[in-house]
């Protein structure tokens, strides 16, 4: 085969990788953006028999783990974020949108098939989905555009996961009152909404919380006046569950997390 056409072909191949690339790219901001997407948390412990393996041994089952994250990559989006020191609950995070609550399922089962997943400890699965606003669009246009706002959370981002669930009373009131109740909410977070990203997820009937919390932010301290701000208004009165457990981390890539489990 000739050197020409050696080069067409590498050609074609790299540019058949940049496509698909791109490709992934967008559905992946889909998935993190529209409204009626999966979302799905799943925290871990790792077994203290892993630090003791040869690291040749734990190299090798991070490979296999690795090749579940590429074989879903182009239908789902996964973040990964290392909680081992932050936390008490786990020390790994995964974090999965799709569109089918099922394709979460299998890449999980797929994932705790590995070696690494069987020295994995399930300490906390929460399920929710992404909706449009409930409440917004009855905001004054004053606060609806001050929520335009573009949130910067900085270049080194921990991340906050955060359950709730609302009591009786809460789901008894009518729109309007709720309504009302989440503008104070709202104005009480918007001196925190350039330096802490906000995304919920809606749990009703498929976990045992009615909403999902998630934070990044690198100012943990604008993050903790953010908690504290949110305490003082009247919607936190019907939060019959707030974090128990608070999940706490930071985000990491892929090989920087596989990299921390393979030392």
């Amino acid at each position: 085969m000739s050197v020409q056409r050696l080069n067409l072909m590498g050609a074609v191949y790299a540019m058949a990788c940049i496509v698909a690339g791109t490709a992934i790219a967008e559905e992946r901001d889909k998935l993190l953006s529209e409204p009626g997407v999966y979302g799905n948390f799943s925290a871990f412990q790792i077994y203290h028999d892993w630090w003791n393996m040869d690291k040749a041994v734990r190299l090798a089952a991070i490979s296999e783990a690795k090749a579940v994250f590429d074989k879903y990559r182009d239908k789902l989006a996964i973040d990964t974020f290392l909680l081992r020191g932050l936390s008490d609950h786990a020390d790994v995070m995964v974090r999965v949108h799709a569109r089918e609550l099922g394709d979460i399922q299998s890449f999980l089962v797929d994932l705790l098939a590995t070696g690494v997943g069987k020295h994995l400890n399930t300490t906390l699965v929460l399920n929710g989905m992404t909706k449009k606003a409930n409440y917004v669009p009855a905001f004054p246009d004053a606060l609806k555009n001050d929520l335009k706002a573009p949130s910067d959370p900085g270049p080194d981002t921990y991340a906050i996961v955060i359950p709730i669930r609302k009591d009786a009373e809460w789901w008894g009131l009518d729109q309007d009152k709720r309504t009302a109740l989440m503008q104070e909410h709202t104005e009480a977070a918007l001196p925190y909404l350039k330096t802490v990203k906000r995304k919920l997820y809606h749990s009703s009937g498929l976990d045992d919380v009615d909403f999902i919390t998630y934070f990044e932010t690198s100012r943990m301290d604008d993050f903790h006046q953010l908690i504290i701000a949110l305490e003082k208004v009247k919607e936190n009165k019907h939060n019959r569950r707030f974090g128990h457990p608070t999940l706490i981390g930071t985000v990491r890539s892929w090989d920087e997390l596989f990299g921390t489990l393979g030392r």
